[in-house]
């Protein structure tokens, strides 16, 4: 990544984001407001993950899940193991009625729109990972953390939750290696019908 694309993913990201923050203020206000009515807790989640060079920080996202969805996966063993295997549980009971709708259509990671302004996170980039996910990436994940997680990326656009994890690790450092401004920008026009689609979301 030359000094010059560098430059202007770094503002572009970041003017971005700020402009849609605006455009989206109306809809970002009414999910705020629908999390709120339909589930006890929180509007918003925030869930550790690393950022540049291992830099930890709080990803923003609407919650999706009811307040005490940790206590229920330590609960049930088979969640438990599920989740650890792929980071996500198909048909998990934890999630709410609007949770799962904003899940299907990612709209619970708009907030994250404000990590992208504050220089935390990419509009594209691999995807987010927790601390406790870091030694699946093994000899590879100094070069995962050598650049900022996405909203969006490789993988998004390659099935989502279809994909298993190592795929997710290949796609992730394919990335890396083939990052072009062009690419992000293909990205980007991808996510939208993948998004629409539905297809792979849970």
């Amino acid at each position: 990544m030359n000094a010059v694309a560098r430059w202007v993913k770094v503002v572009g990201d970041r003017v971005v984001a700020a402009a849609a923050l605006i455009a989206l203020a109306p809809l970002l206000v009414a999910i705020a407001i629908l999390v709120r009515i339909t589930s006890p807790g929180p509007v918003l989640h925030r869930r550790r993950v690393l950022g540049l060079h291992g830099a930890a920080f709080d990803a923003f996202k609407f919650r999706t899940m009811v307040v005490n969805a940790d206590e229920l996966l330590r609960a049930h063993p088979q969640l438990s193991a599920a989740f650890n295997a792929n980071s996500k549980i198909r048909n998990d009971p934890r999630v709410t009625a609007v949770g799962r709708v904003l899940r299907k259509l990612s709209l619970d990671e708009l907030p994250q729109l404000v990590n992208v302004v504050r220089g935390q996170m990419s509009l594209v980039g691999p995807r987010m990972i927790a601390p406790d996910e870091a030694a699946k990436y093994g000899a590879a994940l100094p070069k995962r953390l050598s650049v900022k997680p996405g909203m969006t990326g490789l993988w998004q656009v390659h099935g989502r939750q279809e994909i298993d994890y190592t795929q997710r690790i290949a796609l992730d450092l394919q990335y890396i290696d083939q990052w072009s401004l062009w690419l992000d920008l293909l990205i980007l026009l991808k996510t939208i019908p993948a998004v629409l689609s539905m297809k792979g979301a849970y």
